[in-house]
């Protein structure tokens, strides 16, 4: 028996536990071949998803047969860095923006969730059977907007989906499902947003998948790893969010261990960061008139101005700021009620600095909390390069 039909007969718990990397390396050396593991992704998602919903469509026939091309390409000869790697795309028109991944290798099997009409608030998704859930708990919320992308990756369904990020979207659900999620610099890579404010980004369960995607979709050779552990600066709160005190607990233990464990160095600035409440300001550049109250375009315009003005302070003399990902735990179907789960996100859509999302822990209601890493523009290879680093040293996957 050959080696990939010996692998295909005992997915999908298999094939489920592998990264990206893992699969597209046993794709390029023959060991599984792209159409024994897109069927086991699709036959997991036709088991799990009727209780997950984190797909909105499954493309079953297409995607088997683009795996068929991907096992031709690679006994062609050609070399693909995400070969036969299964990924869900953002929403229906998620492909429209999947080009790159498409030809490093991946195949679609699906549009994953996000949130349906009527209602304003983001942090939710329908899926083809109702609305998406979190893995952890069916009566909360797996986040959004990026619901589905972040539900199927945290249950296994596919190691890698795309996603959007334009208060938080790609964050949010990362730090509410357990898994990592990057927002990548804005204005770096193709977007629609008129308004400037969303920036691409991915999910994915381990740190080296997120890196192999920026490879991908950035066209950027990896860096060097740098010496010395980056230095940090914490901040609960931006000086203005009101994070629930547990929340912050979780995700400063998380801080305080990776300085410990030598992935950077936490260092007290000389003040703390006190940034203006970005609310105002994003609501008078992505809904004007929404509310007149607080959309006010002038005085938007003086807050970013002076966010941007106070994070180059900041920037100037330390190379990454962490914060928890969201003030609040996952709220239920029912919605968010009066708080922004966006407080500590949007801001970085205001500025456009790039983020990532990592797993810090859990909280008192059993779901994941997030670490929020944010780096000067650009700096991406920073962000991957430590969360890869604290991968290695921690023993854990994100």
């Amino acid at each position: 028996m050959t080696a990939a039909g010996s692998a295909s007969r005992s997915f999908p718990s298999d094939f489920a536990a592998l990264s990206a990397q893992e699969t597209a390396a046993a794709v390029r050396s023959r060991a599984l071949r792209a159409v024994d593991v897109v069927a086991a992704a699709l036959e997991r998602i036709g088991r799990l998803d009727p209780q997950l919903c984190a797909f909105v469509e499954v493309w079953g026939e297409e995607a088997l047969r683009r795996a068929g091309e991907v096992d031709g390409r690679v006994a062609a000869g050609e070399e693909l860095p995400l070969a036969g790697v299964p990924v869900g795309v953002k929403g229906r028109r998620g492909l429209r923006t999947a080009g790159p991944l498409l030809a490093a290798g991946c195949v679609a099997v699906g549009a994953t969730a996000v949130p349906g009409p009527g209602t304003p608030w983001q942090t939710w998704g329908l899926g083809a059977r109702g609305r998406t859930v979190n893995p952890w708990r069916a009566d909360r919320t797996p986040g959004g907007s990026s619901a589905g992308a972040a539900a199927a990756v945290a249950a296994g369904l596919v190691p890698l989906a795309t996603g959007s990020d334009g208060a938080g979207s790609v964050r949010i659900p990362a730090a509410w499902c357990g898994v990592l999620g990057l927002k990548v610099t804005n204005g770096r890579l193709p977007t629609a947003d008129r308004t400037g404010l969303t920036a691409p980004g991915v999910l994915t369960r381990c740190a080296s998948d997120a890196a192999a995607y920026w490879r991908v979709v950035s066209g950027e050779a990896p860096s060097p790893g740098g010496r010395a552990a980056p230095i940090a600066v914490w901040s609960p709160d931006l000086g203005f969010a009101g994070p629930d005190p547990d929340i912050v607990a979780v995700a400063h233990t998380a801080a305080v261990r990776l300085t410990e464990s030598g992935a950077l160095r936490l260092v007290r600035p000389s003040a703390p960061l006190r940034l203006e409440d970005p609310a105002p300001a994003w609501l008078a550049l992505r809904s004007p008139g929404a509310d007149p109250a607080s959309a006010d375009p002038a005085s938007g315009h003086c807050i970013r101005a002076e966010n941007d003005r106070r994070l180059a302070v900041l920037f100037a003399g330390t190379e990454l700021l962490l914060t928890p990902t969201t003030p609040n735990p996952p709220h239920g179907h029912e919605g968010p009620g009066d708080r922004y789960s966006t407080a500590l996100t949007w801001a970085f859509n205001l500025s456009g600095h790039p983020g990532v999302s990592i797993p810090a822990g859990f909280g008192a209601d059993g779901c994941p909390v997030g670490l929020q890493l944010v780096a000067p523009h650009g700096r991406e290879d920073l962000l991957l390069r430590t969360v890869e680093h604290i991968a290695r040293i921690a023993c854990v996957r994100i």
